[in-house]
């Protein structure tokens, strides 16, 4: 099993909060005889379909001394798990979740916010502290 990031249980009340029935902690994948583990898997019905909304969540809380570095696993990671989900999973979205202040200072860089658009990268921007969330970003 993979160790839970720092702000693990911070995004999963944060969820829970809006209304998300965290399916999984975490969200076994497994393709082409490699296994990953994405930090959540939640449902939310929603009350003009039959069936919920299903996201994955990758928590990240960039706190390491290279916030690049960071990006970069984070962005693999990211990658990676989405992949998978398309081959077996499709109707699952899969967010990153950054702390707001990562994300109001690395993530409004122009380097970053190109490799977001680019990636087409969806991301769930949380505060740490009072464990909500600020603004999903699709």
């Amino acid at each position: 099993m993979p160790t839970k990031d720092v702000f693990h249980d911070a995004v999963k009340n944060a969820l829970i909060k809006e209304n998300w029935t965290i399916t999984d902690d975490p969200l076994f994948l497994e393709f082409g005889g490699v296994d990953m583990y994405v930090d959540l898997g939640a449902e939310k019905l929603v009350a003009a379909e039959k069936d919920g909304k299903k996201i994955a969540v990758e928590i990240k809380s960039f706190i390491q001394k290279s916030i690049t570095y960071e990006f970069h696993t984070a962005l693999g990671q990211y990658l990676n798990y989405r992949f998978i989900l398309n081959q077996k999973d499709p109707e699952r979205i899969l967010f990153l979740a950054v702390p707001e202040d990562s994300y109001k200072t690395f993530f409004r860089l122009l380097f970053t916010q190109g490799i977001i658009a680019e990636q087409r990268l969806k991301i769930i921007i949380y505060n740490v502290n009072q464990e909500v969330i600020i603004e999903w970003k699709n």
